[in-house]
């Protein structure tokens, strides 16, 4: 039998210290992606109610202007459809990782890890996206500072 990298990476067994890291991390992942759709659920609310209370402040407040509230709306409603897709991946991981060490199914194994991979590719992708608009941002305050 040839020793090479691919044969090598068949072989690739999980010890018990390595089930041990998974599954401490499947908990936390799982309280994480709670704690995460809890605040999803806490900005859809502000997105619900950020009309209302912004048209009272303007009311109230002269020179506030009553659009903030909408603005301000989808604002949290947006962030809540982007920050839902990350969460969820990170919740599918937990439960995938918690049913692989516990069938010891390799299928369940590779699924888990390919929602970890999903998160991780979406928050690498929103983190180029939003340095980016950074880079963009500064690019156009220079040029109207010149």
């Amino acid at each position: 039998m040839i020793n090479n990298p691919i044969t090598q990476l068949e072989q690739l067994t999980l010890t018990s210290t390595s089930k041990s890291f998974l599954k401490e991390t499947a908990k936390w992942t799982n309280f994480l992606s709670i704690l995460g759709f809890i605040l999803i659920t806490l900005m859809l609310v502000l997105a619900a109610f950020s009309t209302t209370i912004f048209n009272m402040v303007a009311k109230m407040q002269p020179g506030i202007p009553e659009s903030l509230g909408l603005s301000l709306a989808i604002t949290y409603l947006v962030l809540s459809i982007i920050y839902f897709f990350p969460v969820y991946y990170l919740l599918q991981f937990s439960r995938k990782m918690k049913k692989a060490l516990i069938t010891k199914n390799n299928e369940t194994l590779a699924s888990a890890f390919e929602k970890l991979k999903s998160h991780y590719k979406f928050i690498g992708v929103f983190t180029i996206i939003t340095l980016s608009l950074y880079a963009l941002l500064i690019i156009v305050s220079l040029m109207g500072v010149l």
